[in-house]
């Protein structure tokens, strides 16, 4: 027979390395009995992530999606580890910022500003 444990044991959850980057990531149940690949060590304000991505840890280890506008203002969350991933493209978050890039970048590439003129050299106090 096994140990009586003190505390609940979690759902399977634990670490595993990004194929991409090869940092470590939490392997998280969801309320679905799915799995998430979470940041570690991480939880921002969820008011600070769209509601999406917002994801909530219950109190038997499982997580879900938190899509309540607004949230509480101390409410804290945890992301996916594909969005922190420095080797996967940043999904689009917000289109309307996303086209608002592209209309600047576009906008930079008519605009190309000339160089200004080289200052006049300063004369010699000595």
């Amino acid at each position: 027979m096994g140990a009586l444990e003190e505390t609940p044991r979690r759902l399977g959850s634990g670490q595993s390395r990004c194929p991409y980057c090869g940092l470590p990531r939490d392997r998280v149940a969801t309320l679905e009995y799915d799995w998430v690949m979470l940041e570690p060590d991480m939880a921002p304000l969820a008011h600070t992530v769209p509601a999406e991505h917002r994801w909530i840890e219950l109190s038997d280890g499982r997580v879900t999606v938190y899509g309540v506008c607004p949230p509480d203002q101390f409410q804290r969350c945890r992301i996916e580890h594909r969005l922190a991933c420095p080797a996967q493209p940043l999904p689009d978050l917000w289109p309307w910022l996303t086209a608002l890039r592209g209309e600047n970048a576009r906008q930079a590439e008519r605009d190309e500003p000339n160089p200004p003129p080289p200052s006049e050299p300063w004369p010699d106090a000595g």
